[in-house]
């Protein structure tokens, strides 16, 4: 690394740490310079938060362009990453790929245009307007320009494979390097399928040939390292209905419009070396091509539900040389074909015309990202002939079989070329042992080239069933009554991530449907904030079926002396009732609870249907041994080892607009649709508890303090600091449940409570879009927020009721410590008034928790009733079905 780079860095602002390595001959591109500044290695969320709060830092530093580059292997995810900062910041992201001269290899150091990078990057940043290249991979060329206007471009993200070469460091002010990801998965795919006669280096030469040499140095040079431990997930499922073209008539209209798409592909499997002729599809390598671009999945990955196809969004692009280094590992081309597609986006649903030519058929698709939405659309458009649920391939390999070992590769295009093979050594002798390899050499490895989980696991384990009475043997009718009392799913022996723990339970679901008779009743519980709620509504969206809260059972007398903690407040004999309803198909009622107003409203009729055939219990105690034992299927998310967070996730991120303009009640009405408005009112009161440590210097920073909201009588934690960008204010989606107890013992710990708000909220919302208007008790008029989880639906919100150039991304706390005079606030920041008010509450709060546990004395966080949860679930999971970390 030139000193250029490190004085430029230290001049405008960053905050890197140069550290030079001795340099020797021998030394290899792990042990190259580093520039260390922020956390060496972070999760995908983590990194983006840290991201987009340096360029926030680095913008209010300098003046001019901020310049960042995200680099990284094919399929790492540096382009989620930009992305979405791209959404928060609203700033420029020039993809690298737009700059390649031609039909070469997408990932070839030699085929990207440098000089006209260089050119856009400094033209931006002495100010001056610039045209961008538009490359089309269909028509393999470049097919014209687009303009970048220099006064809108504060920020520019350059994203690509080489975004960290050192020709384009010095004009970089942030380098960002993303590894992980299907790159890793992929690695770990064929690591796997070849067995250990090939060292982990000799695998990334043969299926990445140019990562070793031309992008792993310049990953070392970044200042933010990503590990990106996401893999194809069911959580963002595509939901898939598909029949024959000749049963809808009518539909060939939709195709005619000028909107319509048209895509020609070549899909390809590809047979790992190792397996027999008897090896399951899902070990295959699917491979796309489209034009130049290749895409790769890692099998046929899919669940199928009734007339539902439901895959995770799994492809990832790669290069033609990854393809050729397969092959000439072994992997044989055994099946492939032609798609010819053409589309219409009809909301957010897409209609496809499919036609295959090795079937001679063509296929009509409908594709969405809600089953019920899919459902309710292909009813409304008549679609009511019969539904297929096997894939092209399962529907080519029923016709023609599956072909033998021998067979040569089908697509001689995917052949590689004379000067991809001089890049490729000569395959090892493939698996010499039966024994499976799961461990690979990440402990000797260097960060970019490890994958982030040390265990590989393939393939998942399958359900089977296990008797709880010994007398019955093996003699049991399957489907018999006998059957469903005394045959239980077997445990697994393993714990799981989020992702893999999804897709166990669906098939554990499916399993039971198969081999029980209906209803399959579940349970997820955890301790709060584990994603027990997400991960059942996941399921539910998959499977089709109804989600119970154990909330809905909560006692009215426990819930007002704040027991939300304790299985008493509990209504256990109508839960009981529900479930044994249920279980003999019949209608019940579910009660309806009001958080607000800490009493039943009503209840709601429910009855499982034949077609269903499911219910998903969750909370707190879905795993108690009172409701267990009525459980088809146990499921812990216990010690959740959840690469999702909540907190820094951009998954997560709600969009905040808020102003203290007056509104009109009626126009609130013209912007929300009627028919799925609703309203309601709310008191809260939020405390603000500053870290231990903190210095009490007469000021009070939002920054130093974690953030108690209690609302509805509960508590819930606000950790994170949110973003402020522009008019916007990014904050998590939802805050942490706690109960008072964990706020009490946050209070033994030392945390100091500082300042307190109380006000009231009326709410207004539609599904889509939510206003709240708060009235605060310390300011003379009420703030409204607009908020959405869509920046340009909020936005659009704002604007129609003339809300621009009146918005404020200051929070309640700064608004109304910045209304009091200094010489009214006492030695803490706030005022003497409120500092009574506030003593009062926490002296109610600890009250409550003393009579909460009788005479338990609470000497910190670790004696609290939390941990008290905590060790209820370690003995509660002690019989779970399926365990998620």
């Amino acid at each position: 690394m030139d000193d250029e780079v490190v004085q430029r860095v230290f001049q405008e602002g960053g905050r890197d740490y140069f550290q030079q390595q001795p340099s020797t001959s021998t030394s290899t591109s792990s042990s190259s310079s580093i520039l260390q500044s922020l956390p060496l290695h972070v999760s995908f969320d983590h990194g983006y938060y840290l991201l987009v709060k340096s360029i926030q830092e680095l913008r209010e530093k300098k003046e001019g362009l901020v310049t960042v580059g995200i680099g990284g292997p094919s399929g790492s995810g540096k382009t989620s990453l930009a992305e979405k900062v791209a959404s928060v910041i609203g700033c420029t992201v020039i993809p690298m790929e737009n700059y390649r001269g031609g039909t070469d290899e997408g990932t070839d150091l030699d085929s990207i245009d440098f000089d006209a990078l260089i050119r856009n990057l400094e033209d931006l940043t002495e100010g001056k307007d610039t045209k961008i290249p538009v490359f089309d991979f269909h028509q393999k060329k470049r097919v014209g320009s687009k303009a970048i206007k220099s006064a809108m471009s504060g920020v520019v993200i350059v994203d690509g494979t080489y975004a960290l070469h050192a020709k384009l460091r010095s004009l970089l002010d942030i380098r960002v390097a993303v590894v992980g990801g299907v790159h890793f998965s992929l690695l770990s795919k064929v690591r796997y399928d070849i067995g250990d006669s090939c060292s982990l280096d000799y695998l990334i030469d043969s299926i990445f040939p140019l990562f070793r040499k031309h992008i792993e140095p310049d990953l070392h040079h970044a200042q933010i390292r990503i590990n990106n431990s996401f893999v194809s997930s069911f959580r963002e499922a595509i939901y898939k209905l598909k029949c024959r073209s000749e049963s809808p008539d009518g539909q060939s209209t939709f195709f005619l419009k000028d909107e319509a798409q048209t895509d020609n592909f070549i899909e390809m499997y590809l047979r790992p070396p190792s397996a027999n002729e008897e090896a399951r599809i899902n070990d295959w390598i699917k491979v796309r091509q489209s034009g130049i671009r290749y895409y790769l999945s890692l099998g046929d990955q899919r669940i199928v539900d009734k007339n539902f196809i439901i895959r995770p969004k799994a492809e990832f692009e790669v290069g033609r040389m990854t393809l050729g280094g397969l092959l000439a590992l072994g992997y044989n081309v055994v099946v492939s074909y032609k798609r010819a597609s053409t589309s219409v986006n009809i909301g957010s649903l897409s209609l496809s015309l499919e036609t295959i030519d090795t079937l001679g058929e063509t296929f009509l698709v409908l594709r969405g990202t809600d089953r019920k939405t899919v459902g309710a659309e292909a009813l409304r458009m008549g679609i009511t002939g019969q539904w297929l649920t096997k894939s092209y391939l399962e529907m080519i390999l029923e016709r023609k079989g599956v072909p033998r070992l021998n067979t040569p590769p089908l697509v001689s295009a995917t052949s590689v070329s004379h000067n991809q093979e001089k890049d490729i050594a000569a395959p090892k002798p493939i698996r010499t042992t039966p024994n499976l390899v799961y461990q690979l050499e990440d402990l000797a490895q260097p960060w970019t080239r490890s994958p982030t989980k040390s265990k590989m696991e393939p393939v998942l384990p399958t359900w089977h069933f296990a008797s709880s009475d010994r007398s019955h043997g093996g003699s049991v009718a399957t489907g018999s009554s006998a059957f469903r009392d005394t045959m239980k799913l077997a445990p697994m022996p393993d714990s799981y991530d989020l992702d893999r723990g999804l897709l166990l339970a669906v098939q554990g679901i499916q399993f039971l449907l198969e081999n029980k008779s209906v209803p399959v009743i579940v349970g997820i519980g955890g301790p709060s904030g584990s994603g027990k709620t997400s991960l059942a509504h996941k399921m539910a969206n998959i499977v089709g079926c109804e989600v119970v809260s154990l909330e809905s059972y909560f006692r009215p007398e426990q819930v007002k002396d704040f027991k939300y903690d304790d299985f008493n407040s509990l209504d256990l004999p109508l839960l009981s009732k529900n479930i044994g309803d249920i279980k003999h198909g019949r209608k019940t009622k579910i009660p309806v609870f009001n958080l607000e107003t800490g009493s039943r409203s009503c209840f709601k009729e429910l009855e499982i249907s034949e077609d269903c055939g499911v219910i998903i219990f969750e909370g707190v105690y879905a795993l108690h041994p009172e409701i267990r034992k009525s459980l088809d299927l146990w499921i812990a998310v216990l010690k959740i080892r959840n690469d999702f967070d909540p907190v820094l996730s951009p998954e997560s991120s709600l969009f905040v607009l808020k102003s203290n303009k007056q509104v009109a009640y009626q126009d609130i009405l013209n912007i929300l649709d009627s028919v799925k408005f609703c309203s309601s009112v709310q008191n809260f009161i939020d405390i603000y508890l500053r870290l231990p440590g903190t210095p009490a210097n007469g000021h009070i920073a939002e920054s130093d303090c974690v953030r108690v909201r209690i609302c509805e009588g509960r508590f819930a934690l606000l950790i994170r600091e949110p973003i402020r960008e522009g008019n916007f204010i990014i904050q998590p989606k939802v805050d942490f449940d706690i109960s008072i107890s964990t706020v009490s013992g946050l209070l033994n710990l030392g945390y100091q409570a500082v300042a307190y708000i109380e006000a009231s909220a009326l709410i207004y919302q539609d599904g889509k879009i939510l206003i709240e208007v708060d009235h605060l008790q310390d300011a003379p008029s009420p703030y409204l927020q607009i908020k959405g989880v869509n920046k340009e639906a909020v936005a659009a919100a704002g604007s129609a009721l003339k809300l621009d150039g009146s918005y404020t991304t200051k929070s309640y706390l700064q608004i109304i410590l910045e209304r009091l005079p200094l010489v009214e606030r006492s030695y803490s920041g706030i005022h003497t008034h409120q500092a009574a008010r506030l003593q009062e509450l926490v002296e109610s709060i600890q009250s409550q928790n003393q009579s909460y546990h009788g005479n338990l004395h609470i000497h910190g966080y670790l004696e609290s009733a939390s941990q008290q949860r905590f060790d209820f679930y370690e003995i509660a999971s002690e019989g779970y079905d399926l365990k998620i970390r």
